[in-house]
């Protein structure tokens, strides 16, 4: 297979920042998808809906001319989040979600919820009004190893919740345990999971062998090889529980390259060809399709797209790197290396 026609696929999951970050963004996200779910982690964090809908205008203001592009906007979880919050997102045109995260997860999520069980009431209403709650599925307690916290996390959070929200409609960010793919298949229909590029396309050897890679840092953290396998058997297996989310995410190359613990992959400027590359090297790319423009739209309740994209077997080098904040540059994901498949249209 030389080409692959693909409806335009979505991306369920991304950290476009804000301020002077979404003029490098925001085109290279629109380039590829039409949807893109933002992340609201930002600086304070996207906590109502008018919020929400300010953040998409600024957005906005940054798409290329002639592209037609949707965020989809998500409210940031907090230990006030209200029921009048979560009835306001059924309202909303463009806000499709609510965030999650364990106060100290991952970036910017000190904001966020300290006690899961304090917020049983808000769960209660995120099901009733059949709203998809994002996960990010670590527990943040320091004698568990930074390996383990995804498996924890299922045994001690979520299992919980979902034992006692059987109809929540839940998606479990960016997993990268063979637990958690495991986990994601027993569950209903109503629970789903976003995978990364490179959670299918590298581990924990490219990351830490030979000298530590920074911009391989991600959280959660790549895991072994198996898990890597484990993750890319469920994204290939046609399941419509497995979809697109990169968890694409900038950090200047400064925050990167120092002890600051920047946590983020930017795969955004070729993301389709890098998840291309790891579906061809298990030979389905006949499955791409409905992981990257199928499922996640279902799940989400949204029309499928109708434009298409064209991927052509061509050789490519990925940028060492782009222009981004202060002349301070970005890497990006597997900077220099080769790619097999470049956009074609």
């Amino acid at each position: 297979m030389d080409t692959l026609t693909l409806i335009q696929p979505d991306d369920w999951h991304v950290h476009l920042r804000d301020g002077d970050a979404l003029k490098r963004t925001v085109p290279d996200m629109a380039k590829q998808f039409h949807r893109a779910v933002c992340m609201p982690n930002l600086v304070p964090p996207v906590t109502s809906v008018e919020q929400a809908h300010a953040y998409r205008e600024r957005i906005m203001a940054h798409v290329p001319e002639g592209i037609d592009f949707d965020p989809r906007m998500v409210l940031y979880f907090t230990d006030s989040t209200s029921i009048d919050d979560i009835k306001a997102i059924k309202d909303s045109p463009y806000v499709s979600a609510i965030k999650l995260y364990p106060a100290g997860a991952t970036t910017n999520s000190h904001h966020g919820v300290s006690n899961i069980e304090k917020i049983y009431p808000i769960i209660e209403e995120i099901e009733k009004q059949q709203i998809p709650l994002l996960v990010h599925g670590e527990v943040t307690h320091q004698h568990v190893d930074i390996f383990d916290r995804e498996k924890y996390f299922l045994d001690e959070v979520l299992s919980p919740i979902l034992n006692r929200f059987s109809d929540l409609k839940l998606i479990l960010e960016h997993i990268t345990t063979e637990d958690a793919a495991k986990f994601v298949v027993s569950q209903g229909k109503n629970v789903a999971a976003t995978i990364t590029p490179q959670h299918l396309l590298f581990n924990r050897n490219d990351m830490l062998v030979g000298g530590i890679r920074p911009h391989f840092f991600c959280l959660p953290i790549l895991k072994r090889q198996t898990h890597q396998h484990a993750l890319l058997k469920v994204a290939t297996s046609g399941s419509p529980k497995f979809f697109l989310g990169t968890d694409s995410a900038p950090h200047s190359r400064s925050k990167k390259e120092n002890a600051c613990g920047c946590a983020g992959c930017y795969s955004a400027p070729y993301a389709i060809e890098l998840y291309a590359q790891a579906f061809d090297q298990v030979n389905a790319l006949d499955k791409l399709e409905g992981f990257a423009s199928l499922f996640g739209a279902d799940f989400y309740g949204l029309p499928r797209n109708t434009k298409t994209i064209t991927l052509k077997r061509q050789s490519q080098q990925i940028a060492e790197q782009f222009d981004y904040l202060d002349n301070d540059p970005i890497i990006p994901l597997h900077a220099g290396q080769q790619l097999d498949w470049t956009i074609q249209s």
